[in-house]
């Protein structure tokens, strides 16, 4: 049914909204079981939502819930205009300010922007007030006060109570009435000032209904990061070989600054930790989007890239208190349980001087960690691939990504490989991705056998190169993007535009932790598709 009992609890009353959906796939709000604190103050919103077809869906909170209509042709402040609206499953009140998209295939899927908000109060509802009986019996006067829609409505059933109750929207003649006043004319968000396009394009935040309603919340992007200061950097110059150092609002007790972490290559001068520091810094703003939200496994080598490395992801007991942190709850005796999340630069520089030279940041989250979202494609060379042979397979994925119409990311991996990131949807499984990329690289492998070897062991290769698809894996990484890696002239790993391909001055380790922050300022971050443009993996055959 449509319309649920006013009195009935809210989880009893989100039940027909809850069985309409699948909560591994959807990022709503399921509306957790439990108490529910009712506001005083009665709010309401509407939603502009292109599912099958475009409606507005019409909430006012109520007992609990967000009870909910779709009107198809939107609330009008014009007096003379009835709107039809159908009344649908009430909704959770986590679901106010929902602005996003709701995976295809889902019940509701599309994309949804907060296109009015404000607060609500019934106009004649008994004393005291009762919308909800008020509902019942077919009839509420209320006042809106919000951005676009102010003044006196009503809302009449105009058929029997029961499923897919029809009800008619409409504007009282008072002081806020508007003649031919019509939705469609006023398109942007209250909250933040995009249309749907622009929110299905660029979706920020996401919602999950496994958690409590505090914590429902994820947001995609974090907050902007601005470079550290001249006098921060000042600051670290002006330490001998060990001090505190304060960057990004915390004081971090940096070490051994003049200890060689790179040798130098060519005539270059060698790369110190300082350097490493001053590096991490003025990277972390630009790198922090690949890395908040995630788990770290770090590459450590506290006596610099000329001597043995070794893999770090427990947080030490010495880190210091407010250091971002994530304990794993699949973790397994013996396991790592505390792993670092870089949710801020500060958190990044610190692991710089820990000796991490090179960072791996998990392709899923840690609010849905069996969830990726990129597909990861290695391009590994084996003893005999030439960069040339390289290059043909990347191209040939190039042409593959165009062909399917898919959008994937390269980076130089600052070694002698390229990898492809591809960002995709929540909802993919990582069995479902590696699927997908040992698909796509099997037909592309096929086109050039005499470059690529399927063989596990890597003395079975005959030094040809392999199309790695295994790292889409939970706790498989690939190098981040901007990361440093252990040779010589501290190379990065470093995105590049397709068209580089064809460059002949390209290089696998051609930009280094001296040459990345100018190029970042000429061309800006050629990595954001996989930030900005989730998408489902077309099937491939």
């Amino acid at each position: 049914m449509a319309t649920s009992d006013p009195g009935a609890g809210p989880s009893r009353r989100l039940a027909p909204y809850r069985r309409k959906r699948d909560f591994a796939r959807s990022p709503e709000p399921s509306g957790a079981s439990g108490p529910v604190q009712v506001s005083d103050r009665r709010r309401f919103v509407v939603q502009r939502h292109r599912a099958r077809r475009l409606h507005y869906d019409f909430r006012l909170e109520i007992d609990g819930v967000l009870v909910s209509w779709a009107v198809p042709k939107g609330p009008t402040l014009d007096p003379k205009v009835r709107r039809a609206a159908f009344r649908v499953e009430d909704h959770p009140l986590e679901y106010i300010d929902f602005e996003g998209v709701i995976p295809a295939g889902q019940y509701g899927g599309g994309d949804v922007i907060v296109w009015d908000a404000g607060t609500w109060q019934p106009h004649r509802a008994g004393d005291p007030p009762d919308p909800g009986g008020a509902l019942a019996a077919g009839e509420l006067h209320l006042d809106l006060f919000g951005d676009k829609l102010r003044g006196r409505f009503a809302l009449v059933r105009t058929g029997p109570a029961g499923s897919k109750e029809q009800w008619l929207l409409l504007h009282k003649n008072d002081q806020h009435a508007v003649a031919d006043w019509n939705a469609e004319q006023h398109p942007r968000s209250v909250l933040s000032g995009r249309t749907n396009d622009e929110v299905k394009a660029d979706p920020h935040r996401l919602w999950r209904s496994d958690v409590p309603a505090a914590q429902a919340a994820v947001t995609l992007k974090p907050p902007a990061w601005d470079p550290p200061t001249p006098d921060e950097l000042a600051e670290l110059d002006a330490l001998r070989s060990a001090g505190r150092w304060t960057v990004f609002g915390r004081e971090l007790r940096v070490t051994n600054l003049d200890k060689v972490m790179f040798a130098p290559r060519g005539r270059e001068a060698p790369i110190t930790k300082r350097d490493l520091l001053r590096y991490s810094a003025g990277i972390a703003p630009v790198l922090l989007p690949y890395l908040a939200g995630r788990a770290m496994n770090l590459h450590r080598y506290p006596d610099g890239a000329q001597a043995p490395g070794f893999w770090h992801k427990e947080v030490p007991g010495h880190a210091p208190d407010w250091l971002p942190r994530w304990r794993n709850p699949d973790a397994d005796p013996g396991e790592t349980q505390n792993y670092l999340v870089v949710n801020e630069p500060a958190a990044l520089v610190w692991a710089a001087n820990f000796g991490a030279l090179e960072w791996h940041a998990w392709t899923s989250r840690i609010d849905s960690p069996h969830q990726p979202t990129y597909a990861l494609i290695d391009l590994d060379p084996g003893d005999t691939t030439t960069w040339e042979d390289l290059l043909v397979l990347a191209r040939l994925h190039r042409t593959a990504f165009e062909h399917l119409g898919v959008v994937g990311r390269p980076k130089v991996t600052g070694r002698r490989g390229i990898q492809i990131w591809v960002p995709i949807e929540p909802g993919a499984t990582f069995d479902q991705t590696r699927r997908w990329v040992q698909t796509l690289s099997r037909s592309v492998g096929g086109v050039v056998p005499e470059l690529v070897s399927w063989a596990w062991q890597v003395s079975e290769r005959r030094g040809l190169a392999r199309l790695d698809y295994t790292q889409n894996a939970i706790n498989k990484t690939l190098v981040a993007p901007y990361s440093p890696r252990p040779a010589p002239g501290a190379p990065v790993s470093t995105p590049i535009d397709w068209d580089e391909l064809d460059d002949p001055t390209l290089k696998p380790d051609g930009f280094t932790i001296r040459t990345v922050l100018d190029r970042i300022a000429e061309r800006g971050d050629l990595f954001r598709d996989v930030l900005d443009r989730p998408q489902r993996l077309p099937p491939l055959r």
